[in-house]
């Protein structure tokens, strides 16, 4: 029996790379998540059910849940490289293909807001790093991000499609805030683990993933549930002309795991549709779901983060074949659609 791990597996990436796994694979998954963002299994897995071996939940027969802080987890295996076996049976040598989604996340409000909480995602990398060193699963996946960009190429004066080239660790822009830095550091990390201990990993800077589950502290589930009940005027933060590069996570996943079948030194791919979206077109979208024209009311004292943020895909389509499968309208009409069936349900709960 083969065992893989995800950590931060209940956060909007981690649950849909489990999900994904679990109708995919026959494979025994350990998910390690301290619910700190995320949310308990039995909210977004179909035919819940549950027992326990000491503190280890095991969900639906292969999904072995520890609700701890990935840290403690670590640290545990660091002094007691057994202890899985001893403790719950967890009878196997080695992790097969470990997927490392634990971090402190969230909007622009936290990058901006609490930059010191963020950077703890330096520790986290660092602890799980060593642990791959020693452990040397078959298989990892490091998730960065496009905030790892030098936020220099991201200004209004020209919109510029991000390529993998633009970072370079011989000569380095500053990315974005402490979570720009700690993926950076990340993505350095890997390629030590690649190049030095022979450990096959791939990195992916995903872009702006969105989709019908992610939390409402995100820009496009909080558009749309505004447009589902109709705000007017509608409040943008900053100008609204501010854009991004909008990705389904069901594509997300496909370019996850095809880099995991591709990439083994560390490098870094993008994961984007290679188009800028700004948010008033986003606003325009949604509020066309909604049958509606609102007036647009920006918020110019809210963080926005830099003025456009999106990928060249050129590298991904010409060497590994990869394009996303949902078109941005396809996408955001999924989103819309949820929003509205939880304004129903909630609706529905008031009376």
């Amino acid at each position: 029996m083969k065992y893989h791990l995800v950590s931060g597996a209940c956060g909007f990436v981690g649950r849909n790379l489990v999900k994904r796994l679990l109708s995919t694979t026959t494979d025994n998954i350990v998910i390690v998540d301290d619910l700190s963002v995320g949310t308990h299994p039995s909210t977004w897995l179909p035919d819940y059910t549950s027992s326990r071996v000491n503190d280890m939940e095991v969900i639906n027969g292969r999904l072995l849940y520890f609700e701890t802080d990935f840290r403690d987890w670590l640290n545990r295996l660091h002094k007691d490289p057994t202890w899985l076996k001893d403790s719950y049976g967890l009878d196997f040598d080695k992790f097969e293909d470990v997927f490392h989604f634990a971090a402190i996340v969230g909007g622009r409000a936290k990058i901006d807001g609490d930059p010191m909480m963020v950077a703890l995602d330096l520790a986290i990398d660092a602890e799980f790093f060593y642990w791959v060193t020693r452990h040397k699963p078959k298989r990892v996946m490091f998730p960065s991000s496009s905030a790892a960009y030098p936020v220099s190429k991201q200004t209004d004066t020209a919109a510029i499609a991000l390529s993998e080239t633009d970072i370079d660790f011989t000569q380095m822009g500053q990315p974005d805030m402490t979570y720009g830095w700690s993926k950076l550091t990340g993505e350095y990390l890997a390629q030590i683990a690649a190049q030095y201990y022979g450990i096959s990993v791939a990195s992916v800077r995903p872009f702006s993933g969105y989709g019908e589950d992610q939390d409402l502290s995100y820009p496009v589930p909080a558009i749309a549930a505004r447009a589902a009940g109709k705000e007017a005027p509608f409040e943008v933060w900053g100008s609204g002309h501010q854009g991004r590069d909008f990705v389904h996570i069901d594509d997300c996943i496909d370019c996850i795991l095809m880099a995991m079948d591709n990439i083994s030194d560390g490098s870094a791919i993008n994961i984007g549709s290679g188009k800028l979206t700004s948010f008033r077109e986003l606003i325009g979208l949604f509020t066309k779901f909604a049958g509606y024209n609102p007036e647009i009311k920006p918020l110019l004292d809210k963080p926005v983060g830099v003025h456009s943020r999106y990928a060249n895909m050129d590298h991904v389509n010409n060497t590994f074949g990869w394009y996303p499968k949902i078109s941005l309208e396809e996408g955001m009409r999924r989103v819309y659609d949820a929003s509205v069936a939880r304004l129903a349900e909630r609706n529905k709960q008031s009376t």
